[in-house]
């Protein structure tokens, strides 16, 4: 059975606020690899998804994706909570919820806004767990941030392959 499609907005939406690009460039890919689909999403609709289902994306954004992986360990890398990475964050789950909801044929706005809500929570609420994770295992933020990185490729595949599935 297929989860709704707020709760996968709200699940890309909060791999949004761990990674920006994760769940845009596991969508892009998994979109691109459904071709069948993609010529239905073409409708002015579906732009979401049809944009990042295109083969331009599904190359382009995993790039970003992996760059991100490595820009956040570094520690000239500003905080998520600033405002430009925010809004970034706050952007990317708006994206995922909306293009999800065009996979599905639903009117994007809740989704897109569930999507952006999650992101915002998730930047501070992960940015906090982190901080705490290190300090509780006495872990370099690096080490800690990795697993960051698994959680939000985790929550971006399950829930892309979901939506697209």
């Amino acid at each position: 059975m297929s989860a709704p499609t707020s709760v996968l907005a709200a699940a890309l939406g909060w791999a949004s606020g761990m990674r920006s690009m994760m769940p845009l460039a596991v969508l892009s890919r998994t979109l691109a690899g459904s071709t069948p689909r993609i010529p239905q999403l073409a409708r002015r609709r579906r732009q979401p998804a049809a944009a990042l289902g295109s083969d331009r994306a599904a190359s382009l954004l995993p790039l970003a994706a992996a760059g991100e992986l490595i820009g956040d360990k570094l520690p000239i890398t500003p905080a998520r909570t600033d405002v430009a990475p925010l809004l970034g964050r706050i952007g990317s789950g708006a994206l995922a919820g909306a293009a999800v909801a065009a996979v599905r044929r639903q009117n994007p706005i809740l989704p897109a806004l569930v999507g952006a809500a999650s992101a915002a929570g998730s930047s501070f609420a992960m940015m906090e767990l982190r901080k705490r994770a290190g300090e509780q295992f006495d872990l370099p933020d690096p080490a800690v941030a990795i697993v960051e990185d698994a959680l939000a490729i985790g929550i971006s595949v399950i829930a892309a392959r979901d939506a697209v599935g």
